[in-house]
């Protein structure tokens, strides 16, 4: 297996810029689409209604935004690397079933509890429905880009990161859909139209992964992988950094007059989303020290299990329900919480690495 990052450096391990003040560059993007909502919507009213293909409800600004972000994250991805699991399973194992059994099964209950009885009072039975889907579709995301830097600043095992995402992005193709729409169905009173969910998988799962893939086994074949990692996928992180941006200020200008009109329920779908980050990462992490699985895997796992792939469930909820939707709103203040919140688990993982075995072979 690939080299590690369990060996300690004197400096502290940082994110680069971009990523350790994406909440600030997310709230930005909030004030900018926004004011772009208010101020010209006849021109997002066009950009919203453009869509790809006849009837698939997937906007194309988005799709094609999205496969900017995607598609160079998918290439950082080797599936090669799958065949050396068996040598150490029960970290990828305990990730697996936090991530599928637990994870978007727990979010629909927390969701369902708070928005249908502790915020009844504040919060209208449609309005619930909607931020309940989009709690889900968040949920049943597990993350893929930003799992790479919370495992280097948690001095995580590459090789073995870089495996529990190339399976969980395997798994995705197969289970997103259905689990979604079962428990969208079963948790509100909204009807999943499957067709439009699987064109969703199809736009924004298979077609990034296939491209990246083919790109991945192109360049390497071509180039090597010491110019393929170190100088062509540097190039692409402004590409993707920028894509992200302009994503997010469609998706506000979309959003102005849900944000403009229920500023309240941005803070209300903040609370059960917290919780679930915290609920996952505990669990992941207890269940992790259990089987004595050492930190370098432990942290980044627990890490995987809490963080989401918010680029696909922004992406899948304005499919599904539109782009003003309450659900969209759901996912989007998953993004705006996202950093901070993985920062603070991050924070704890380092804090308690004396909680861990330090036998190599564990895992």
């Amino acid at each position: 297996m690939a080299e590690t990052l369990t060996e300690r450096s004197s400096a502290p391990k940082r994110m680069k810029m971009f990523e350790r003040y994406l909440s600030l560059w997310v709230g930005l993007c909030m004030v900018a689409g926004v004011l772009a909502g208010k101020a010209l919507p006849g021109a997002v009213e066009y950009l919203r209604g453009l869509e790809f293909g006849a009837g698939s409800q997937i906007n194309a600004p988005i799709a094609a935004l999205i496969w900017l972000m995607i598609i160079p994250m998918m290439m950082k991805v080797d599936f090669a690397s799958i065949r050396d699991v068996g040598k150490r399973p029960r970290g990828l194992l305990v990730t697996l079933f936090v991530n599928w059994v637990v994870k978007p099964f727990s979010m629909a209950l927390i969701a369902w509890i708070f928005f249908r009885l502790v915020f009844s009072a504040w919060i209208s039975p449609g309005d619930a429905d909607q931020y309940i889907a989009g709690c889900i579709i968040l949920a049943a995301a597990p993350c893929t880009a930003m799992v790479f830097v919370w495992s280097y600043l948690t001095e995580g095992d590459a090789a073995y990161t870089l495996v529990q995402v190339s399976i969980n992005d395997l798994i995705m193709l197969f289970l997103f859909a259905p689990i979604v729409r079962f428990l969208v169905s079963g948790a509100s009173t909204l009807q999943v139209p499957f067709q439009v969910l699987l064109y969703a998988v199809g736009v924004f799962i298979v077609i990034p992964l296939a491209a990246g893939s083919a790109l991945r086994a192109a360049f390497l074949h071509r180039h090597g992988r010491d110019w393929f990692e170190n100088t062509l996928l540097p190039r692409f992180a402004p590409v993707s950094m920028m894509a992200l941006l302009a994503t997010l200020v469609l998706i506000f200008a979309f959003q102005a007059d849900n944000i403009t009109s229920k500023p309240f329920h941005v803070l209300l779908i903040a609370v059960p989303i917290l919780l679930q980050v915290y609920f996952n990462s505990s669990l992941t992490y207890g269940l992790m020290r259990l089987f004595r699985v050492r930190h370098a895997v432990a942290a980044p796992g627990a890490l995987i299990g809490a963080s989401n792939f918010f680029e696909l469930a922004v992406a899948t909820a304005i499919a599904l329900f539109g782009p003003g939707s309450g659900a969209a709103l759901a996912t989007v203040v998953g993004v705006l919480i996202e950093v901070p919140v993985m920062l603070s688990v991050c924070s704890v993982c380092n804090r308690t690495r004396h909680w861990f075995p330090a036998m190599e072979e564990a895992g």
